[in-house]
């Protein structure tokens, strides 16, 4: 089953917290993914912390079209500094 985001935050630099459908929450640092067309805008931080759930697909998304899978986000969630 493909994990839901149901909350997302921008907190600071390029990391976002992240809960889930199942609870599962902690946060994601997403510097080291901004490459490609669609994500290279968000290497500015006030584009950056436009960040929003898709109300869909359940996952960050931003306003110019990027988007960020589920499955990343919660492979790469780090629990211990959960904010």
């Amino acid at each position: 089953m493909i994990p839901e985001v149901a909350v997302a935050r921008y907190v600071r630099d390029f990391i976002v917290f992240v809960r889930f459908a199942n609870g599962h929450e902690g946060t994601v640092d997403l510097q080291d993914v901004l490459h490609g067309p669609m994500f290279e805008p968000l290497k500015v931080k006030d584009i950056f912390c436009q960040l929003y759930i898709h109300p869909d697909f359940k996952t960050l998304c931003w306003p110019n079209g990027a988007d960020i899978a589920p499955e990343f986000l919660y492979e790469n969630l780090c629990v211990s500094e959960a904010v």
